[in-house]
């Protein structure tokens, strides 16, 4: 998740990247993907069988937001929790990612977040609960089996920073990412919950859920969000259910320039304040969106939203774009990072990973599609020795560390970058973009709705390529 730009030792250096991987050979005609599948997939199969990464919990949400006109918003959750892990459970623990931008946590923020819990129960009874930074824990007076449920309840008021990160308001305009109390995932005898990091990248890690969520707003704002059936303009108040999404995003918006495109059967919305650069991006966004449909796989939804004007994010079913570090994009630099942020719909929103732990699985998987993209609209070679540049160049460190263990200033260049270009280095000789492309569909079609780590994906490229030994693998991937 992590995620946003681009960036190999610095953005400016990564976007140098992805103008320089272009095409090989004259474009070939969009196959669909799924059309594929059943030759690719049934060759496999005879030899693997996919495993997915357990999640240990699983959590359904149920969540009323409301907003007063003076900003301040009011959530009342009601969270049911399975232990799906072996063990029993002495606590439970969430992320509550708003309470980073308080005063408290934030002293420098000239708008800080205030948060102001009115009660928080499990299992219908008041409880006591330890805040911390990016953490709530809830000791439990009695343990949870394993298959059992409970059910956590929040009542609190939050206000939303100015100029933030992702949780943010700006122009008048809010953006609500990670508003609610959200479920960690539990493996290895502990909850999986790594320290949080600032810098280019995400570390919170949530499993697929379900959500049911109500709103009521003001009249003048008009929402956008994860749910596949948001109309324009959308109504003050109303309700919507979505199923399998790693999260819920909702931005309220003030007075949008709105203009679609409808590729197959999804509708793609662009939002912005700008009418001519919304047109543009929007064919952009159309053309990125059904290429990686047609040669990964198809899109799960009927609907995708791409919202401008805001810090570069993907979340299930919409993406932000348009701001690095608080400084606008160009428009050139624009269409790179939505073609980027779409491409993490298919990882990240369908094939899922550990971002703190496996970040390169999203976001060297999006910045290798991305690539793919540009191979195809273009008529140019790809430039193979620039490639190997790239992968001799930054060889101090696997890709697949936990994101602590890298410099802050070199995260993006090895999960983004080495990692794409290793994965573009394996189809030199292996059919070039056609062969990279049925990699990722058939991998797509195995991992969907799946959680993946680096030992999973070393398991299943070696079952696609029929190697007996972690040759193809030295010096990129850390040993599992």
């Amino acid at each position: 998740m992590k995620k946003g730009l681009i960036m190999i030792g610095g953005i400016l250096t990564v976007f140098l990247v992805i103008l320089i991987i272009w095409g090989i050979g004259k474009q070939n005609h969009l196959q669909a993907a799924n059309e594929r599948q059943k030759i690719d997939t049934k060759i496999i199969k005879q030899r693997f069988v996919p495993k997915n990464v357990p999640a240990g919990s699983q959590s359904d949400y149920t969540i009323q937001l409301s907003m007063k006109k003076n900003g301040t918003f009011h959530v009342n959750v009601t969270v049911e929790i399975k232990n799906t892990s072996a063990d029993s459970w002495d606590k439970l623990l969430f992320y509550f990612i708003p309470n980073l931008f308080t005063e408290k946590n934030d002293p420098t923020a000239v708008h800080p977040a205030t948060i102001h819990f009115y009660t928080l129960n499990v299992d219908g009874r008041a409880h006591s609960y330890r805040l911390v930074k990016d953490k709530l824990s809830i000791p439990l007076t009695k343990k949870l089996p394993s298959g059992e449920k409970t059910n956590v309840s929040f009542s609190y008021d939050f206000t939303v920073p100015k100029e933030g990160k992702r949780f943010t308001q700006r122009a008048g305009n809010f953006y609500l990412a990670q508003f609610y109390p959200m479920v960690a995932t539990y493996r290895h005898h502990a909850w999986n919950a790594a320290p949080y990091q600032s810098m280019n990248s995400e570390t919170y890690h949530t499993a697929f859920s379900d959500f049911k969520v109500t709103y009521a707003i003001p009249k003048e704002y008009t929402i956008t969000s994860t749910n596949e059936t948001d109309t324009f303009p959308s109504k003050s108040k109303g309700a919507f259910s979505v199923k399998k999404v790693k999260e819920v995003f909702i931005a309220l918006l003030k007075d949008p320039y709105v203009t679609t495109a409808n590729v197959n059967n999804t509708k793609i919305r662009i939002f912005g304040f700008n009418k001519e650069e919304c047109e543009v991006l929007r064919t952009e966004a159309a053309s990125a969106f059904a290429y990686y449909e047609h040669k990964i796989g198809r899109y799960p939804r009927k609907q995708l939203d791409l919202i401008l004007g805001e810090m570069g994010m993907e979340y299930p079913g919409i993406v932000t774009a348009g701001y690095l570090h608080n400084s606008l994009l160009d428009l050139e630099s624009l269409k790179r990072e939505v073609d980027h942020e779409i491409a993490h719909q298919w990882f990240y929103g369908v094939v899922s990973n550990d971002p703190y732990y496996d970040g390169w699985l999203d976001e060297g998987m999006a910045t290798f599609a991305q690539g793919l993209f540009n191979v195809y609209r273009s008529k140019k070679a790809i430039d193979y020795t620039y490639i190997d540049k790239i992968v001799k160049e930054y060889n101090k460190y696997p890709v697949n560390l936990p994101l602590a263990q890298y410099p802050p200033t070199q995260r993006s260049t090895y999960t983004y970058t080495k990692a794409s270009s290793e994965l573009f280095k394996w189809f030199e000789h292996r059919g070039g973009r056609n062969g990279a492309e049925q990699f990722l569909n058939t991998y797509y079609h195995f991992y969907q709705n799946k959680e993946v780590d680096a030992k999973e994906f070393m398991r299943f490229t070696k079952a696609y390529f029929a190697m007996k030994n972690d040759a193809m693998f030295h010096g990129w991937l850390a040993a599992q």
